[in-house]
């Protein structure tokens, strides 16, 4: 089933998004499932612009020689699975995302680039997230890689979006927003913003207490 496809409640994106237990939820948080569906639809979107401007120069970081034969919603949860990372990363990364493709027009998701540009962007969204993290050797196994790619799509990454990686208050909440957006438009629900000081402002606030949260 396609990702754009599944029902989802928005109490229980809440849920998920910023509640996830891994010991009661068997299942792989909604937000992948909402993640998935925005790069889809992003990927058609490129698609259909590719087609009116054959001539247009593309970057292509990130591209590999085929397109990995895994759909994007399979990735996301392959990596949710063996990483455990908590699902604000993936909201993290999607910022990322943006803000690499704001940084560099010439840069379209495509399925050539999306699998690389994913597990690079939640790497690094782990990295500024969690307090505990895996090794890039061990991302690269995970998404497929080599650890001397990962590295380098790493430092391609950061330099290619300035290192721009704090994502304060205001830029997440807009963040939540959309992914609202994207479970029900105009349907008028709203994510819980709780959020874990050690997780997300750790740097801004220099705070770093994993109890402490802050209620927007």
């Amino acid at each position: 089933m396609a990702a754009s496809s599944i029902a989802i409640s928005p109490r229980k994106l809440r849920s998920h998004l910023y509640s996830f237990s891994y010991h009661s939820d068997a299942n792989t948080p909604l937000v992948i499932s909402v993640l998935a569906s925005l790069i889809e639809r992003t990927m058609a979107r490129n698609e259909r612009i590719a087609n009116n401007c054959r001539g247009a120069v593309r970057s292509k970081v990130f591209d590999c020689h085929e397109a990995p034969d895994m759909t994007i919603q399979s990735y996301l949860e392959r990596i949710f699975r063996y990483t455990k990372a908590v699902p604000s990363v993936y909201v993290v990364a999607y910022v990322y995302i943006d803000r690499f493709c704001q940084a560099n027009p010439g840069f379209r998701i495509t399925p050539k680039n999306v699998h690389r540009l994913l597990i690079t962007t939640i790497m690094v969204a782990s990295k500024y997230v969690e307090d505990m993290n895996y090794r890039n050797s061990y991302f690269a196994q995970v998404g497929g890689l080599t650890t001397k790619e990962l590295n380098t799509l790493e430092v391609e990454l950061l330099f290619m979006m300035g290192f721009k990686l704090h994502v304060n208050v205001s830029v997440f909440q807009s963040y939540c927003s959309h992914l609202e957006r994207e479970v029900s438009i105009g349907g008028g629900y709203y994510i819980e913003r709780t959020i874990n000081c050690a997780e997300i402002f750790k740097v801004a606030q220099g705070i770093y207490n994993k109890n402490a949260r802050i209620m927007l």
